[in-house]
C-alpha cells in the first residue's frame, strides 16, 4: 500500500545571533535574522532584520524590513518598513520607504524616506513656498505605492 505524504507547512525560519555571541564580517541571510549579540560588519537580509534590545550592530544593515530595539552604529538601508522601538538607538544614516518611531527612540544622524518630486525638492532648496503637485493616476487607473511616516507615542 503506497504511503501518502502529507504536506506540512514549515514555519518561516529565523536565524539567531544569541546574546553573548560576537560576529565580525559579512552576514547574508535569505530568511529573517534576530541579533541578540554583537555584529561588527555588514548584514544583508532578504527578510526582516531584528535587532533585539540587547543587540548591537556596528556597520551596515541592508534588509527588506527591520525592527530595531537595540543599538546600531552605521548605515541602515531598508526597502520596506523600519520600526524603531522605544529602546532603539541609531547613530548613522537611515534610508527607508516607511519609518515608525516609538517614543524614546534616538536617531543621531540623517534619515531619508521615500522619494521627493525633483521639482518640489528644487523649490524647497531655493526657499520657494510651493505646494506639492496633485497626485494623478496613471493611464491604467492604478495608484502607485507611496511612502508613509508614522509616529507612535504613549499619549
Amino acid at each position: 500500500m503506497p504511503r501518502n505524504e502529507s504536506t506540512v507547512a514549515t514555519p518561516p525560519q529565523i536565524n539567531l545571533i544569541a546574546a553573548g555571541t560576537s560576529l565580525e564580517g559579512t552576514l547574508s541571510a535569505e530568511a529573517d535574522i534576530r541579533i541578540n549579540g554583537t555584529l561588527k560588519g555588514t548584514l544583508k537580509v532578504k527578510g526582516k532584520a531584528i535587532i533585539a534590545p540587547e543587540g548591537h550592530v556596528e556597520g551596515e544593515v541592508h534588509a527588506t524590513d527591520a525592527d530595531v530595539a537595540g543599538s546600531l552604529k552605521g548605515d541602515i538601508v531598508i526597502s520596506g518598513r523600519l520600526v524603531m522601538k522605544g529602546s532603539a538607538r541609531i547613530e548613522g544614516t537611515i534610508k527607508t520607504s516607511r519609518l515608525i518611531v516609538e517614543e524614546g527612540a534616538v536617531i543621531d544622524g540623517t534619515c531619508r524616506m521615500g522619494q521627493l518630486d525633483p521639482k518640489r525638492a528644487a523649490a524647497l532648496q531655493s526657499g520657494e513656498n510651493v505646494r506639492p503637485t496633485p497626485r494623478t493616476l496613471p493611464a491604467d487607473g492604478k495608484a502607485t505605492k507611496k511612502s508613509s511616516f508614522s509616529l507612535v507615542t504613549d499619549d
